[in-house]
């Protein structure tokens, strides 16, 4: 099989000429298959995880190479000033790359020393336009498998689900132990287990809590720890007093979509991956000051996902299941911000075509293959 060209790429290899590069995103989404293929980094590699290469790391011994590569560095202690002072100390040309699975932007902050230093870029799962797709197959293929390379790659729903449950343990047993300090590490297990279920709808920290018999503290330390690990993240409501927007509650997806029971709700849950990465893309890349929101008022109307370009709408998108009329959230909502392009997408609805207030409605694989 001829191997995925990653999206980053470029960019990494630019960013490297002028500073260090951090690549961050998902365990398992390819970080270190991406970095190992670029140019210059054969045997150059070293992850914290192998003693071997942790003795190398400690006692300042590197690999003779143009690019060091280092993976999972930020489980050291003193990562940061390590990382100061190789790229202070660095000779000309001499390129440092770090990749991990937690956001390296975050961990053991306590104060900036790389400030300036460093270049941050977050990897995503595959998505429709990165892997080619074009039809309506490809797009329930990649609903039932999910974007991260085993499963994709594997092609078999059977071993997608393993590898799913699979990877919800590891995280919790490996990275949640070792980065987060949780200790209580069944109980934690047990939420991720319970999350899924709640995608698309405001996520109440207290009935987790209540349901799982831990404090509020508890609960949501455990929910910033998965988010911190590339496991879920959550969307605020868009700010808007013109549009009678709720400003209080958060809704939450995960970057394996293929856990998701109930059909629309992992349908959401793959478009709101996509436009995470995209907004994710145009900020790393391009430094363009994007954020993904939902819409919800006190009317009871909604739009499923809103990116804001400087606080603006620059894009609505509502999902529905198959083809139907424009919801009454989007239409509202188009009509309050009508610079903001604004799509109503389907998961099996074949249509396609433009209202006379600017709304498209298509099927998902026509808005997909408009991203990243």
């Amino acid at each position: 099989m001829t191997p995925i060209h990653r999206y980053l790429v470029k960019q990494v290899v630019s960013d490297l000429a002028r500073k260090m590069v951090f690549v961050a995103g998902p365990r398992q989404v390819g970080k270190t298959t991406m970095a190992k293929n670029l140019p210059g980094t054969g045997g150059a590699y070293l992850n914290w995880d192998i003693d071997e290469h942790r003795d190398q790391i400690l006692q300042r011994k590197l690999p003779d190479a143009d690019i060091w590569l280092f993976d999972e560095i930020h489980k050291y202690r003193h990562w940061r000033n390590f990382l100061k002072g190789l790229c202070d100390a660095r000779q000309p040309g001499q390129k440092i790359l770090v990749t991990g699975s937690g956001r390296l932007d975050l961990y053991r902050f306590g104060g900036d020393s790389l400030q300036g230093r460093y270049q941050l870029l977050r990897l995503h799962p595959f998505s429709f336009a990165e892997l080619g797709l074009k039809t309506s197959g490809d797009l329930r293929d990649l609903l039932t498998l999910g974007g991260f390379p085993e499963p994709w790659l594997g092609g078999s729903e059977r071993e997608a689900r393993r590898w799913s449950m699979q990877y919800r343990s590891r995280v919790v047993q490996e990275e949640a132990a070792s980065l987060e300090g949780i200790r209580n590490l069944g109980q934690a297990e047990a939420t991720l287990i319970a999350l899924p279920e709640r995608v698309g709808s405001p996520l109440s920290i207290n009935s987790l809590r209540e349901l799982l018999r831990v404090s509020h503290h508890t609960m949501s330390a455990w929910l910033d720890a998965f988010e911190r690990l590339y496991t879920i993240f959550r969307l605020p409501p868009l700010a808007s007093r013109s549009a009678r927007a709720v400003q209080k509650e958060t809704k939450h997806y995960h970057f394996d979509w293929s856990i998701i029971p109930e059909a629309g709700a992992r349908f959401e849950n793959l478009i709101a991956c996509h436009l995470l990465k995209w907004t994710h893309w145009r900020r790393d890349a391009f430094g363009e000051d994007l954020a993904l929101h939902y819409y919800r008022d006190r009317d009871g109307r909604e739009v499923d996902f809103v990116i804001t370009d400087a606080r603006e709408p620059r894009l609505l998108v509502e999902c529905k299941s198959s083809d139907g009329d424009p919801s009454k959230g989007l239409k509202y909502l188009s009509g309050k911000f009508p610079g903001a392009q604004a799509w109503q997408v389907s998961a099996e609805g074949r249509k396609q075509y433009r209202t006379t207030d600017g709304i498209r409605l298509a099927p998902a694989e026509v808005f997909l293959s408009t991203l990243v």
